[in-house]
């Protein structure tokens, strides 16, 4: 059975104490065992927030990484510094980092890598703007970026992926794609990494639906066979609503 994961992006938002007020009040609250929870601090929080759910069911994610170990990159965070830091998960190749900061596939390709090599597991974003689905371009846009991103990854690191279908047109819109359409689009990316990776390791990378999740969608989204959980944005940064998510994925 595939691994079943809820995640939430808390993007550029938190300082420290409001960090850690959120996090106690979700550990209190988590009931769930089920599904492998992440929660997605800003650099500036992890430290804490990696403090505060140690020895916990909740698994400490970060937002991004620059792909060398070290060197002068003003600004950068490296993978050996993720690692130290207890961080499982890091997000990349997110729709806000493709366009707001012009990360290119091979950008994002030398990254998943980097997270790969240093042990923890990459949660590869991968989606359609609302120009390309109205064209028609899904199936390419998609295909491309996870062919991209993934080039070089052996079918032994790829047990450790996770890839998240996330259609930027639904990303803090307020629009949610159908669970039908997320679906069609879940088992598209499972049929490219059964190819990729052969069907043993396809099927069980998790795949998870981003997009203006809530707690009275969730669980129509999944309830379908190839929707594996949530990468949760603006949702996740109050535990009720973030604790609604959980209780009510299928």
């Amino acid at each position: 059975m595939r691994e079943r994961i809820i995640a939430g992006n808390w993007k550029m938002n938190k300082t420290v104490p409001e960090a850690l007020e959120l996090i106690e009040t979700i550990k209190y609250e988590l009931s769930r065992d089920d599904y492998k929870i992440v929660v997605c601090p800003p650099f500036t929080a992890l430290y804490s927030v990696g403090g505060a759910v140690s020895g916990t069911p909740i698994a400490l994610g970060a937002q991004n990484v620059f792909w060398e170990d070290r060197g002068a990159f003003t600004g950068e965070i490296s993978p050996v510094m993720l690692a130290d830091l207890g961080v499982e998960f890091v997000i990349v190749g997110h729709s806000e980092r493709r366009r707001y900061f012009g990360e290119t596939d091979e950008m994002i390709n030398r990254k998943v890598r980097a997270v790969l090599a240093h042990k923890m597991r990459p949660i590869l974003c991968v989606g359609e703007t609302l120009e390309q689905r109205e064209a028609g371009k899904t199936i390419d846009v998609v295909t491309h970026q996870l062919r991209e991103a993934l080039k070089g990854v052996s079918e032994s690191e790829a047990k450790r992926l996770v890839i998240a279908y996330e259609p930027v047109w639904a990303i803090g819109t307020g629009r949610t794609a159908t669970p039908l359409q997320a679906q069609a689009a879940h088992a598209f990316i499972r049929e490219e990494l059964n190819l990729m990776f052969g069907k043993e390791v396809g099927d069980q990378i998790p795949i998870l639906y981003g997009g203006s999740v809530k707690p009275d969608n969730v669980a129509d989204l999944t309830g379908m066979p190839d929707v594996d959980g949530a990468l949760v944005g603006g949702a996740s940064l109050k535990a009720e609503s973030f604790i609604g998510i959980i209780e009510n994925a299928q």
